[in-house]
C-alpha cells in the first residue's frame, strides 16, 4: 500500500480513515451557514425549482435568514423565478450572491452569464466544480437556511452535493403520475446510500380546484403520495394543485408575491 496523503479525493483506497466528512468542500471563511437542505427531483417538468423558491420564501417570511444555491448549472431557473437581472459580483478571493427583492441570497450560474439564455455546454467534472465553487467561493454571510436547487436524476451533481456540502436532508418533489413516483423511490433510496434524511414529499400538479364548485379534479390520477411516504417512515408531506398563478408570477419574476397556504404545515417542519 502506497502511504497516505490525507487527501481522500485523490485516493481509491478504501481505508478506514476514508469518511463522508473528508469529502466536504470547505465552507467560505466569511460565510455562515447553519442548515442545508436539498430540494431533488426524480426527473424534470416536475416544479423542483418552483417548491425550492417557495420554500425559500416562506423561510423569509418566517424572519430567517435565507439562501438558494442553484445546483442546476445547465438548466437553471431560479433567477427568473425571482426577476434578478444584475450579475453576480466577485474579487480575486471570492463571489457574492445576488439579493432578490425581499433579501434571499441567491447565486446561480446564469447570474455569471452575459446572456442568459446562452448555453452551459461543460461535462460533469466542470460542472462539480462549479457546484463547489459555489459553496467555498461565495461569501454567503449568515444564513439560517440555504435551499439547493438541484438537477433532475442521480447523477454527478446530486452525487457531489451530497459528498461536498453539508447537507441537513432532502426534500423530494414528486407529481401524480405512478411512472414518476417509481423514479420518485430512486431518489429516495440515494438519500439513504448517502445517509442523507428525507424531510418530506411534495406532490406539485396534484390536482385542479375548479373556482366555481370547488370540486378538485385529479388531472393526472389520484396521488400516490401517501403511499410512497409511508413505504419510506416519510411523515412530512404537501400538496400542490396546478395553479395558472405559479406559472404567471414565476415568468414575471415575481415569486416572493405567491398566495396560498399549501406548504405553511410542511414549512414548518422544515424550520424546526
Amino acid at each position: 500500500m502506497s502511504e497516505c496523503t490525507h487527501n481522500c479525493e485523490t485516493c481509491s483506497s478504501n481505508c478506514s480513515e476514508r469518511t463522508a466528512e473528508s469529502l466536504l468542500a470547505p465552507q467560505n471563511e466569511l460565510s455562515n451557514v447553519k442548515k442545508v437542505i436539498a430540494v431533488v427531483s426524480g426527473k424534470g417538468g416536475v416544479g423542483k425549482s418552483l417548491v425550492t423558491s417557495m420554500l425559500a420564501v416562506l423561510s423569509k417570511r418566517c424572519g430567517f435568514k435565507t439562501a438558494i444555491l442553484d445546483a442546476d448549472v445547465t438548466g437553471p431557473s431560479i433567477p427568473r423565478e425571482f426577476g434578478l437581472k444584475e450579475r453576480a459580483t466577485g474579487d480575486e478571493k471570492n463571489l457574492y450572491p445576488v439579493k432578490t427583492k425581499d433579501g434571499i441570497e441567491v447565486m446561480s450560474v446564469n447570474l455569471l452569464l452575459e446572456n442568459e439564455t446562452d448555453p452551459v455546454v461543460w461535462r460533469g467534472p466542470v460542472i462539480a466544480g462549479v457546484i463547489k465553487q459555489f459553496w467555498s467561493d461565495v461569501v454567503w454571510n449568515d444564513v439560517d437556511f440555504m435551499f439547493v436547487d438541484m438537477p433532475p436524476g442521480t447523477g454527478d451533481v446530486p452525487l457531489t452535493v451530497f459528498q461536498s456540502l453539508p447537507v441537513s436532508g432532502i426534500v423530494v418533489v414528486t407529481s401524480p403520475q405512478e411512472l414518476v413516483s417509481m423514479i420518485v423511490e430512486k431518489a429516495v433510496k440515494m438519500a439513504g446510500m448517502m445517509n442523507v434524511p428525507v424531510l418530506g414529499l411534495v406532490e406539485n400538479m396534484s390536482y385542479f380546484e375548479c373556482d366555481e364548485c370547488h370540486k378538485k379534479h385529479y388531472i393526472y390520477g389520484e396521488s400516490h403520495i401517501e403511499e410512497i411516504a409511508a413505504r419510506y417512515g416519510i411523515s412530512n408531506i404537501a400538496k400542490l394543485p396546478m395553479n395558472a398563478d405559479f406559472a404567471a408570477l414565476g415568468d414575471k419574476g415575481g415569486i416572493e408575491q405567491f398566495e396560498g397556504n399549501w406548504l405553511d404545515e410542511f414549512a414548518q417542519e422544515l424550520f424546526k
